[in-house]
């Protein structure tokens, strides 16, 4: 399997996937993607039998093996085994499902070590990081942004590991009490995380800027962990099969996914499962206040949002205006042509803040040929969800999760099971869970003391020399 970039022209032979997991952006600031989706749709009787059998990692290694070919079998399979298991999730299937009415399903995938679903990539996504340093001798330096999630969840992932550093940049004073402390608390001098004065967009932009430093990038060994690494998109497209496993009777019986999204990555993997041959009917994305992605599968019009309009929400994670992997959608709605995405992403957006894709006919017939439904929640429809959930089923939900829930019941009939993606624990977001329910959410065990530990965190302003400064003098002192 050879992968090519999202602005690649006719001809591009690609690079296999061991490089590419390695680099993040590609060298042209394209994201990667393979030259073809491999096919599953005569495997689903195969597929469901390896779950029953062989649980979610051995599920997990038969869809990766269609995608990665430069790893022995028999090493991969040790990869999966040791970044899905229940001594990691909590549980042996990984990834449950469970209904919360007729037909309106949740799939939990917040019982990793940070108590969010980005766990269940990143943990893979680390295993494959020392795997392949080891073998080629190399040392790597992940710069990576996190609206709140992605970067407890990196560094969790990478912490301890040989031949890694972790810069993490954050939006200073946007992530919950909960957030920064589980991030902050990490005293490990290969991890070093970094407040910015700005929004997650301004943090996103940085690291978008140290990663297109092609000299940079190569002096310092710069490599991603944001869903721009195609190794944490795919490894996502696992629990859209596995869920499609728990709640289907039928290999031919169709399912519809509700997806909180706010950068496009969570979505996106459910978009290649889609390709691949999954019976899923409708992808279901569901936005807070900050709508950019909505607002598109409406109009047409994708239109990022400066930092002053980027709204502070109750649901935090998707407080983002620029959606990053959204460029890998585009690539396969324009049927894989690089120029022209290379234009609306490098030249239109940069120069005008938005394209318009309203009048081409790929976009009037995008429902019909890709399955994409869009929906928003607000703070009022959050805090009403719930408690709506708890009320009815006695599940408490994080905030995203209650858009997630907010948008699926409220535009789509339950004509094929609806599985709403969870995103995090309650835990994160006390504050709302007070408000909403009166009371306090649940506080794992692991996550006690968390408040009581002293903080970690250096402050930059938005300046990416600044940036390139504090890696390379952490880089010169901080041996991995």
């Amino acid at each position: 399997m050879r992968y090519i970039s999202t602005r690649s022209l006719p001809g591009d032979p690609g690079a296999p996937f061991c490089d590419i997991v390695l680099e993040g952006l590609a060298p042209d600031g394209g994201l990667y993607l393979p030259v073809s989706y491999p096919q599953i749709g005569e495997r689903l009787p195969e597929l469901r039998r390896i779950w029953e059998t062989e649980g979610y990692a051995g599920l997990g290694f038969t869809i990766l093996s269609e995608f990665i070919d430069d790893i022995p079998a028999e090493d991969l399979r040790g990869i999966c085994q040791r970044a899905w298991n229940a001594d990691v999730f909590g549980s042996p299937e990984v990834a449950p499902v469970e209904e919360l009415r007729d037909g309106l399903w949740l799939c939990h995938l917040s019982n990793g070590p940070t108590a969010a679903f980005k766990d269940m990539a990143m943990q893979l996504l680390g295993q494959l990081f020392e795997y392949e340093l080891g073998r080629r001798g190399r040392e790597m330096n992940i710069v990576g942004a996190t609206s709140g999630d992605t970067g407890s969840a990196a560094e969790y992932a990478m912490r301890g590991r040989q031949h890694i550093r972790v810069f993490m940049l954050t939006p200073k004073g946007r992530m919950t009490p909960f957030q920064q402390a589980q991030m902050f608390s990490i005293d490990d001098p290969a991890i070093t995380n970094i407040a910015v004065d700005g929004v997650f967009d301004d943090c996103q932009d940085l690291v978008k800027a140290v990663s297109n430093d092609l000299a940079f990038k190569a002096e310092h060994s710069i490599g991603a962990v944001n869903s721009i690494n195609w190794a944490r998109l795919v490894a996502q497209v696992v629990y859209y099969v596995a869920a499609w496993v728990q709640v289907t009777g039928s290999d031919e019986q169709e399912v519809s996914f509700c997806v909180p999204s706010g950068n496009f990555g969570n979505i996106c993997a459910g978009h290649v499962a889609r390709q691949m041959g999954l019976p899923i009917r409708t992808l279901l994305l569901a936005t807070n206040e900050n709508n950019v992605l909505d607002e598109f599968f409406r109009t047409g019009v994708y239109r990022v949002r400066s930092s002053a309009e980027t709204l502070e929400t109750s649901s935090p994670s998707m407080d983002i205006s620029k959606a990053s992997n959204f460029e890998r959608f585009v690539f396969d709605l324009l049927g894989r042509d690089g120029e022209r995405v290379a234009d609306l992403f490098g030249v239109q957006l940069a120069q005008q803040g938005f394209f318009d894709l309203s009048g081409a006919d790929e976009f009037r017939s995008l429902q019909e040929n890709f399955g994409f439904a869009s929906g928003s929640s607000t703070h009022a429809d959050r805090v009403a969800t719930i408690k709506q959930v708890w009320d009815e089923c006695r599940v408490m939900i994080d905030p995203h999760t209650a858009d997630g829930v907010k948008v699926a019941t409220s535009t789509e009939p339950v004509e094929v099971p609806m599985v709403v993606l969870e995103t995090a624990l309650p835990v994160k977001f006390a504050a709302t869970i007070r408000e909403a329910l009166g009371r306090e959410p649940e506080v794992p065990a692991a996550f006690a003391h968390l408040d009581l530990l002293p903080r970690h965190v250096v402050e930059l302003p938005k300046d990416v020399e600044a940036l390139k400064e504090l890696v390379a003098a952490k880089v010169s002192v901080s041996p991995v």
